[in-house]
């Protein structure tokens, strides 16, 4: 899935744009349960910054995919540079718990143009 993408209205300035998706589900390979959590996207944009009604599409077709949670995180990531390529940008996946164990997975990027 494509997503979308709009002018950074200041591309000049670093300033950090955060997204937090509150309701994000995906599936666990092993088990076929739901799996529930949170995205949060930190990124600070070079030319072009990304369109929500895309980016919350993009998130909505892992709901009934299998994936870990680490693939996922890391997959997010590699999209999300690929389709924008920030400065700087950073994927958090937080999971509800399971069997008594919370998961909060993190993958960074930092664009080697810009020396972050």
């Amino acid at each position: 899935m494509a997503i979308d993408l709009f002018e950074n209205p200041n591309p000049e300035r670093d300033y950090e744009i955060r997204h937090v998706a509150e309701e994000f589900t995906s599936v666990c390979p092993v088990t076929g349960h739901p799996d529930f959590g949170s995205i949060v996207l930190t990124y600070v944009a070079d030319a072009r910054c990304i369109e929500l009604k895309s980016y919350k599409e993009y998130l909505q077709g892992y709901r009934n995919q299998g994936i870990y949670y680490e693939a996922l995180t890391n997959k997010i990531l590699d999209d999300l540079v690929q389709c924008c390529a920030p400065r700087r940008m950073k994927v958090e996946t937080i999971w509800k718990g399971r069997g008594g164990i919370h998961s909060h997975i993190t993958a960074e990027y930092k664009s080697p143009r810009t020396g972050n």
